[in-house]
């Protein structure tokens, strides 16, 4: 699973051959949550609250490259990295 970004602690993958609806995976201190890409919310999983505040906020600034990257592996195109939250 290609790791998009790495921030605060906080890594962001996205899996190639991976179900709808469009997401990626967020993982924090052994916690993980699936974030929908389109309305940003938490459908599976879950981190705590400030992860999972810095998570949106990084989605939010970047969810149209994340939904290009989730067109790019439906197609098993190679992935993009995404700038982190500074």
């Amino acid at each position: 699973m290609p790791e998009l970004c790495r921030f605060l602690g906080i890594v962001v993958r996205m899996f190639w051959d991976d179900h709808d609806p469009p997401h990626f995976h967020a993982y924090y201190s052994g916690e993980e949550a699936l974030i929908d890409i389109q309305n940003l919310s938490v459908f599976a999983g879950r981190l705590s609250p400030r992860a999972l505040g810095l998570v949106i906020e990084w989605a939010t600034l970047h969810q149209r490259e994340l939904l290009d990257d989730w067109r790019r592996a439906r197609r098993q195109a190679r992935l993009r990295k995404i700038e982190p939250l500074r």
